[in-house]
């Protein structure tokens, strides 16, 4: 416990320290603190915590929040030999991130980003969804968490159960009827009608997926019918920092404004999944052509990315 808790202070320190020099706000402006907590949300929480924070931001007026988000390896690392159990060891690392949230009508010129929409999606009522990510004592005792083998196709009944909230917020209204009669012919006609992939890439210009492994952004990169280009910061994050769990996302974003390529009116999604199973979506619109943060995670390796991998 000693060992985890230094762990944790290691990164949060870190990351507050950065974001308030980086942003001249004092810990004491900050007005919402969420003193409970999220860590059980899995990989999904730093999304969760996004939506709590803009519900808090709306009741609490002329405000700051503040929300961290972290994987903590001491505290989870398994030492035991069950296989199912032990890759979590190879794809788990140490990381966080710290943002910053206002509703104060002064700060919008000097604001990045502007939420638009947060959607949610839990499927904790299904067993095997619940199973599928899950923290148990083996055999001789020694906790750790397993990955069911169906954790990739539960993962995909998930994202279409949030796609198809999301479709009717940001789809363009011609995308959303071909998938509307195509699933309205499933039902009534043919079940083995084909289900329309609403082609995303209309309303976004920038994907951030996950960096839970390989697998995740293999799928979403085929079934979404992606570009490279549109996975290239999920893979070059999974590559250089690992899943840094409910932090990953920002690392994504992170990679983008390294790159020098977010502009002003470019729409970002955030696809996180966590377990329990939850898939959560956050979207974004650039207010500016951003630059850096201070401090970027990548301003030492950004001009060796992307590296070539071996797919």
């Amino acid at each position: 416990m000693a060992a985890a808790r230094q762990e944790a202070e290691l990164v949060m320190f870190g990351a507050l320290d950065t974001l308030f020099a980086s942003t001249n706000v004092k810990p004491r402006d900050v007005g919402i603190l969420v003193s409970f907590n999220l860590s059980g949300m899995g990989c999904s929480a730093g999304v969760i915590a996004i939506d709590l924070a803009k519900d808090m931001l709306q009741v609490y007026r002329n405000n700051y929040a503040v929300v961290f988000s972290t994987e903590n390896m001491t505290q989870n690392w398994y030492s035991g030999t069950e296989k199912s159990m032990l890759i979590s060891n190879c794809l788990f690392r140490l990381g966080g991130s710290a943002v910053l949230l206002s509703n104060k009508s002064g700060d919008r010129g000097q604001s990045k980003y502007k939420l638009i929409h947060v959607v949610r999606t839990h499927c904790g009522a299904n067993d095997k969804a619940f199973k599928c990510v899950y923290q148990e004592e083996e055999n001789v005792g020694k906790i750790g968490v397993s990955l069911s083998k169906d954790l990739m196709a539960i993962a995909g009944n998930a994202l279409k159960t949030n796609i198809t909230t999301l479709g009717s917020l940001v789809l363009p209204i011609s995308e959303q009827i071909l998938f509307f009669v195509t699933l309205v012919a499933k039902k009534l006609f043919n079940a083995k009608i084909k289900p329309y992939v609403p082609d995303f890439k209309l309303a976004f210009e920038h994907f951030c997926i996950h960096a839970g492994g390989r697998g995740v952004i293999d799928e979403l990169e085929k079934n979404m019918q992606l570009s490279p280009l549109h996975v290239e910061a999920s893979r070059m994050t999974l590559h250089r920092f690992g899943n840094t769990s409910s932090s990953s996302i920002w690392y994504e974003l992170a990679y983008m404004e390294a790159k020098g390529r977010m502009h002003k009116g470019d729409r970002i999604w955030q696809i996180a999944f966590g377990s329990g199973f939850k898939c959560n979506s956050a979207v974004w619109l650039a207010l500016k052509n951003v630059k850096p943060s201070c401090s970027n995670p990548w301003e030492d390796c950004i001009h060796e990315y992307p590296v070539k991998l071996n797919l």
